[in-house]
């Protein structure tokens, strides 16, 4: 289980290791890196998501480990609550950015090759009103980005706990 302290409160996750186990490590080994510390969630939409672990303070990008094979096949669905990797249009593109689910996005899920979807590893497992706190905050277009919060909403913490 992890834990994510952040400017509005904690919420804490549960991975599917077993379901998405490369999505697993990689973010494991950005926990254990303390990669998150200090990063932003950059992108929040009521009724869609919230997304993080890309960019500092002032929109300043994070150098990253190298993109990961996308586990969207996996069988797990973007749920209300669910996390998934987030990524560009290329298929293997993610890195350490991921998202919460506001909502049941199926939408996001994968149904072939034409639409290879989102990888889900995880799920909110505690805190849930905490995003949903984040997904409520005023958001703005900073530095070429749109639904940006206007006050930074950042993860000041991310830790494994015992």
């Amino acid at each position: 289980m992890l834990v994510f302290e952040t400017t509005l409160g904690n919420f804490e996750v549960d991975l599917f290791e077993k379901e998405a186990p490369l999505s697993s490590k990689n973010f494991l080994q950005y926990v254990d890196d303390g990669f998150f510390d200090g990063v932003l969630f950059h992108r929040v939409i009521p009724g869609f998501m919230i997304q993080g672990g890309g960019f500092e303070p002032g929109m300043k990008q994070k150098k990253t480990n190298p993109p990961i094979k996308n586990e969207a096949t996996n069988g797990l669905k973007n749920e209300r609550g669910t996390l998934a990797m987030a990524r560009t249009n290329v298929v293997d593109s993610a890195t350490a950015q991921f998202f919460v689910n506001l909502v049941d996005n199926d939408f996001l899920d994968h149904t072939g090759p034409s639409n290879y979807g989102y990888a889900v590893f995880g799920k909110v497992s505690a805190g849930m009103d905490v995003i949903d706190e984040i997904a409520k905050v005023a958001t703005t277009n900073r530095a070429g980005h749109q639904n940006v919060p206007a006050s930074d909403v950042t993860i000041t913490k991310a830790y494994r706990k015992s």
